[in-house]
């Protein structure tokens, strides 16, 4: 990251096209008059004898043609902004994480794997949601920006728990107000017996609904000048989040959901959810970190503000 291109959109390259994330991350720095930092990683593996040895030269000289290609792309793609190019070696989510340290955000493309595929080669977004303190957006590789999905932008966050529920909110409707579109807050539900939804009768589905509707509606309420300006529509259901995220993600241009603190020092910020989440949206998927949240709303506040009306 250079002097000339402070707090970019860092994007990271692989040894595929990433045309959808650069798409992506290009119209979020023409949004907010900042730079896009490209990023490769060479991966130096421990030499084994049973493999021919890879000179380190070889490897650094592959990698730049992989990181020019992508620089000649993103200037196909991407019109308007600064870009500015790395590569790095080590370990590729640390040397990602770290190099967007200070970055508005780290943009990912995701590829549609096979189930065994994502087993042999993990995943790279995952990791670095799952340790980054900048927020992280998941680009799939089929998304397509012009796709029209109604008759105005909508972002969709997804709320677990409305009590903690503040972070993941202000930040999604930041969005929202760069973006003129509607936010749709999405909340589930479930109780942890076996069969709840045999269980529960219609009206009380009916009235749990209604309940959690008031209780974020008054949360929404209390957040104040955040969402002045940003039409809100909450929307509330009994089921599991992770398939309503997902079905969710089919008709809106981004959905935002929060990453939590792991139960032990060495746990993953991701859970289940977020997980099968960034595996499977339809959509770009802003995970956000609750910690650096409040910090991530200044910095979009004081973006907005900068652009002519």
């Amino acid at each position: 990251m250079t002097e000339q291109n402070p707090n970019p959109i860092v994007v990271a390259v692989g040894h595929d096209p990433i045309d959808e994330a650069l798409a992506f991350a290009g119209g979020e720095a023409a949004r907010f008059a900042c730079g896009l930092h490209l990023v490769h990683v060479v991966h130096v593996l421990p030499q084994r004898p049973e493999f021919p040895p890879v000179v380190e030269t070889d490897l650094e000289r592959a990698g730049r043609q992989t990181l020019n290609a992508a620089l000649e792309r993103a200037g196909d793609i991407v019109e308007g902004v600064p870009v500015t190019a790395e590569l790095l070696e080590g370990g590729v989510v640390p040397r990602l994480v770290d190099s967007a340290k200070d970055a508005r955000m780290i943009v990912l493309e995701r590829r549609d794997l096979s189930s065994m595929m994502r087993v042999v080669t993990r995943s790279v977004s995952s990791g670095v949601a799952a340790h980054a303190h900048v927020p992280v957006v998941s680009v799939p590789s089929h998304w397509a920006p012009s796709r029209t999905r109604g008759d105005f932008p909508t972002v969709t966050v997804g709320v677990d728990v409305p009590k903690g529920a503040e972070p993941v909110l202000r930040a999604a409707a930041a969005e929202a107000k760069s973006r003129g579109a509607v936010l749709h807050v999405l909340h589930t539900w479930t109780f942890p017996v076996v069969y709840d939804d045999i269980i529960l009768t219609r009206t009380e589905t009916e009235d749990w609904n209604a309940h959690e509707t008031a209780e974020l509606q008054t949360l929404i309420d209390t957040l104040g000048d955040d969402f002045a300006g940003v039409p809100v529509q909450i929307a509330v259901r009994h089921g599991r989040a992770a398939d309503a995220l997902i079905e969710a993600s089919r008709e809106t241009d981004l959905l935002v959901i929060g990453r939590h603190d792991p139960l032990v020092p060495i746990g993953s910020h991701l859970g289940p959810i977020a997980r099968a989440v960034l595996r499977e949206a339809d959509c770009p998927v802003l995970l956000v970190d609750p910690r650096s949240a409040r910090g991530w709303r200044r910095h979009s506040q004081q973006e907005t503000a900068a652009q002519p009306v």
